[in-house]
């Protein structure tokens, strides 16, 4: 290497520098000290070829970005986010979150046919990734004109063979060479498929010599074949043998190099461990420093040649975007896109704006993706659209069990534009030990496509326990059935909407036990109330996820008027007079609040608020009190999952539902810590004052209650307080509680799985 670096002095020409960079996923982050090295001695590279991860740093670099700004980039960057597969529940519209993320499997049904996605992640996350930081260099289309020369590796699966990428979109070369198969999808380029660059050639130094290159500076963070002890694992066989074809020439190209930054003795982490990327960049600088005298060598024999200018191209901070053309869309589809996307032509836009207009048309939910990008001709600018449709229909599923409720199977149809345009048509089965159903079906229309109808047909068959004094007093079969219509305006399409509602509900109960068999203690045969209410409802929902969120606010309010309330009641003592007539009428006003705060990257505050009060009319003649006979309209309360049914509202340490009050207000505060990215503690305090009396006279006691809440006569304070071990699993979330409830003096286990039947809203 000196005799090399003394030739190359002795000439008048500049050597031609080369840098590359291998792929190894996480393990790539380790590349950065390496670049920090070579800004702070004032080497610059005449050519980047990367490969996979390779690339996406080479690829930066090559933009003009310096060492410390990428390394402030990977540092801050949201990896599960980039490269979990998920959109943000934030980016989800409005009128989509009740379904989002509810299900353990999702496939496409084509021509009676189940097609299966070709990748397990989405890289919708990663492409705006990419093509934000790449907005400096939105106008070079040949590599060769970027501020480093730059060649990304990647895998043309159809020929089998190696495609360089050297002029195009910059973004794509850097999205496909990291095209891990099975994990993203494959990139279409000029009648291909391209797959990741290191399939075949995962350290290109041999490409680096035939491109000219006089000094190679080869970082390598992937290593070679694996010896036999080493491949004990499926995962570790299954890697080797896809990568085989490179990992053997790797020998070969690491002798190429005339500095070689060898990083596989030091790095003790896996090509997936993105969230320890801190601590792989400080791996990095090992075997970075080690050949600093390399480098400091090779600096001062090239100090006396003019070097590359090594920056981001100035850039506007607006563009003026004169057209934007959409491609692959359908028809019933086009319309709601556009109206959501909100870009319009021959308008100034930042990048942020123009990334928020493709995220709001991702969370219509109509597409697996949307691929973007900007061409340019006489001065014109225009951003191309295309999306990746889901097919029209959709079939779904997941599993859930937990111990109040028993165990079941979620299956679920999606239809898209079957029952107009702008159209989603659902029917969900709950094939349980306690079965449900629910069939909704809404409409966007409109000239921006910001008004919606909703109409939903929900019931399920439960098994009711009710309790007296914390113990099981009785098995009562419930069965609800209700009919909500919704008419709905979206304040903002991603989180907000208000609307008028007119919904019916029907709750029965019975013995689950006929009385012959075995007295109840409500002497109970039968038991049916029915209503028809109109109300006015606002939703705000600006959470990050559906499970264990980790900042955001969601605010649901509404008010009732009931409109029909009829009771039945049939004793089963024949000398008692059964009940059968309206009750005294209602109105309800509903709120419930609950503020996610990031205290810590691993900890999250929950303040979580609900209240629930009925305005009773004055009894008239004829009519049946509401307070004593109005139980199927009353507040239930307990419980450690959502139910469908309305009026439901969790409260830890009581069993689902086993509170029953025509007033509260309640307030739960929780501290939810990561253990890990999926194991979660959340230890939670919840207090309530309850009542089954009129408003006027819970609201003299409810800050002050002194009853038994067991009894209800008068406003009662409720307390709970316990702790919930969590897991998010593929299944669906995976909870553990312990708590205790005043009164009861006992304590309380639950343990639930996977995602019940949910409702719209």
């Amino acid at each position: 290497m000196v005799a090399f670096f003394q030739l190359s002095h002795a000439q008048n020409k500049k050597p031609k520098i080369v840098l590359v960079l291998s792929g190894g996923g996480a393990k790539g982050i380790a590349h950065i000290p390496t670049l920090q090295i070579l800004d702070s001695l004032g080497i610059v590279p005449d050519l980047i070829i990367g490969t996979s991860m390779g690339a996406i740093v080479g690829g930066f670099y090559s933009m003009g970005y310096s060492g410390d700004s990428i390394a402030h980039i990977t540092k801050n960057a949201n990896w599960e986010e980039l490269l979990g597969g998920k959109v943000s529940l934030t980016d989800v519209s409005v009128e989509e979150k009740n379904e989002f993320g509810r299900y353990m499997v999702d496939f496409d049904w084509v021509k009676g046919k189940p097609k299966v996605n070709s990748a397990l992640l989405s890289d919708q996350n990663l492409r705006e990734f990419l093509s934000t930081y790449a907005a400096p260099v939105y106008r070079i289309n040949d590599f060769n004109k970027l501020p480093i020369p730059y060649r990304a590796m990647t895998t043309d699966i159809v020929n089998g063979e190696e495609y360089l990428f050297d002029k195009g979109s910059i973004t794509m070369a850097m999205r496909a060479s990291m095209s891990i198969p099975t994990i993203f999808k494959p990139i279409e380029h000029h009648n291909t498929l391209l797959v990741d660059g290191g399939i075949l050639n995962n350290f290109p130094t041999d490409i680096a010599k035939k491109m000219g290159a006089d000094i190679i500076i080869g970082s390598d963070v992937g290593g070679g074949l694996e010896p036999k002890e080493k491949l004990d694992k499926i995962t570790s066989i299954l890697f080797q043998t896809s990568m085989l074809t490179s990992l053997i020439k790797n020998p070969g190209n690491r002798e190429l190099c005339d500095i070689l930054i060898d990083h596989t003795p030091n790095l003790t982490y896996s090509t997936g461990d993105f969230t320890s990327s801190n601590e792989i960049y400080e791996e990095g600088k090992i075997a970075a420093y080690q050949n600093m005298n390399a480098f400091v060598t090779l600096a001062n024999k090239i100090k006396k040649f003019k070097q590359r200018a090594h920056e981001l191209p100035q850039t506007p901070k607006k563009f003026t975007i004169n057209d934007f053309i959409y491609k692959n869309i359908s028809k019933p589809n086009i319309d709601l896109v556009k109206s959501r996307a909100n870009l319009i032509p021959n308008k100034e836009y930042t990048i942020d704006e123009i990334k928020n207009g493709i995220d709001r048309a991702v969370g219509t939910q109509l597409f697996s993706q949307i691929t973007f990008s900007a061409t340019f001709k006489d001065d014109q600018i225009k951003f191309e659209i295309e999306g990746h449709e889901k097919a029209k229909h959709q079939i779904k599923g997941s599993l859930h069990y937990d111990t109040q409720r028993g165990v079941g199977l979620i299956v679920n149809y999606t239809g898209r534009n079957i029952i107009g345009e702008a159209s989603r048509f659902l029917v969900t089965l709950d094939i349980a030990q306690q079965p449900g159903f629910r069939i909704h079906y809404q409409n966007n229309f409109g000239h921006r496509k910001e008004w919606w109808w909703s109409s939903e047909v929900l019931g399920q068959l439960l098994t009711q326990e009710f309790y007296y004094e914390g113990v099981k007093a009785e098995d009562l079969d419930n069965d609800f059935f209700q009919f909500d219509n919704e008419f709905n305006k979206n304040i903002n399409s991603l989180k907000s909407f208000y609307g008028l509602g007119l919904n019916f509900e029907g709750t029965s109960f019975k013995p689950a036990n006929k009385s012959e068999i075995n007295d109840n203690v409500f002497g109970l045969e039968n038991y049916n109330f029915k209503n028809i209410e109109v109300n006015l409802h606002f939703n705000h929902n600006t959470l990050d996820r559906l499970f264990f969120p980790t900042k955001g606010r969601f605010l649901y309010a509404e008010i009732s008027r009931s409109l029909y309330h009829h009771v039945k009641y049939n004793f089963s003592d024949p000398s008692t007079p059964n009940i059968n007539g309206k009750t005294n009428g209602f109105s309800k006003l509903n709120l419930t609040f609950e503020q996610r705060l990031p205290l810590h990257h691993k900890i999250t505050g929950i303040i979580d608020a609900s209240v629930g009060f009925s305005f009773i009319d004055k009894l008239q003649g004829g009519e049946h009190s509401f307070l004593e006979y109005g139980t199927g309209e009353a507040y239930f309360l307990g419980g450690y999952i959502h139910r469908p049914r309305k009026n439901t509202y969790l409260f830890k340490g009581l069993n689902d539902s086993e509170l029953l009050a025509s007033q509260f207000m309640m307030l739960n505060l929780g501290l939810q810590t990561h253990l890990t990215n999926s194991l979660l503690l959340t230890p939670h305090f919840n207090i309530a004052s309850v009542s089954n009396t009129d408003f006027g006279d819970y609201i003299k006691e409810a800050f002050s209650p002194s009853g038994d809440w067991q009894d209800m006569d008068e406003a009662s304070l409720l307390l709970s307080g316990g702790i919930t071990a969590s897991y998010d699993s593929f299944l669906g979330p995976v909870n553990f509680d312990v708590s205790y409830v005043n009164r009861i003096n006992k304590v309380r286990i639950f343990f639930g799985i996977g995602i019940p039947l949910n409702r719209s809203n």
